[in-house]
């Protein structure tokens, strides 16, 4: 438990010794997110379609750079040199003699072994590796948007059964405790209740995290505020005054 405060001190940037006092708020919004208004908004305001995109418009990019450089190439070339000599460096670029060198020339390829060839089925082949990943990925992209917001919608509902029990265990603990003093019970139902409190107040704390990192989820993935029913945008000109 040291640990775990010392580490929440500095992530805050705590420095004092103040004891830290831990509020659980258990209010939470309630309503309903659609799946297909999610889903149209994800496709509208998440980068990672667009991403999908640009990697079959580059897997085509390739394949069209493999299919132009096959075939028949030639290579126009030109050679001018000049001459001249002299004991020091900077003297020998002044008045080259009158001996110059020119040589134009061609290079053809002949053949090229069926290398051009297998560079393209090579781009093809990664291409279709391409169109396969980024169906799967976009697929998995769908099914991701899907379960998290049947998950929260549902969480709400799990977050109120658990703030129950959390109730429910605190006052069996109360009567346990009071039963245990008057000598009716033994130390094995106190630590029992005991262990039932802690263990529904984890439970509790865990439904509440998951629903705002479910809430908080949503809000990332689609870039909407479904709680206002409105866009997530910021005006920086207003951020900068």
């Amino acid at each position: 438990m040291d640990n775990c405060i010392q580490a929440l001190r500095s992530y805050l940037g705590i420095h004092n010794s103040d004891e830290l006092q831990v509020i659980i708020n258990g209010e939470i919004p309630h309503f309903n997110v659609r799946v297909d208004q999610a889903l149209q908004l994800a496709y509208d305001n998440n980068p990672e379609p667009e991403s999908l995109q640009r990697q079959r418009i580059e897997s085509e990019y390739k394949v069209a750079v493999a299919k132009a450089s096959r075939g028949f190439k030639a290579d126009l070339y030109m050679q001018f040199g000049l001459t001249q000599t002299n004991e020091k460096l900077k003297e020998a670029y002044r008045s080259p003699l009158d001996q110059q060198l020119v040589s134009v020339g061609i290079r053809i390829s002949i053949l090229d072994w069926g290398v051009g060839k297998g560079q393209v089925k090579v781009a093809l082949s990664n291409r279709d590796k391409v169109y396969t990943d980024v169906e799967q990925s976009r697929n998995d992209f769908e099914l991701n948007v899907i379960k998290m917001v049947k998950q929260f919608n549902l969480q709400a509902d799990k977050v109120a059964i658990a703030q129950k029990t959390d109730q429910t265990a605190q006052r069996r603990n109360d009567v346990a405790q009071k039963l245990y003093l008057l000598g009716k019970s033994t130390i094995l139902d106190l630590n029992a209740s005991i262990s039932e409190k802690d263990r529904a107040r984890r439970d509790y704390i865990t439904a509440l995290y998951n629903y705002w990192n479910l809430y908080y989820g949503l809000r990332s993935m689609t870039g909407y505020d479904f709680e206002q029913d409105r866009e997530l945008t910021v005006d920086y000109e207003q951020l900068m005054k």
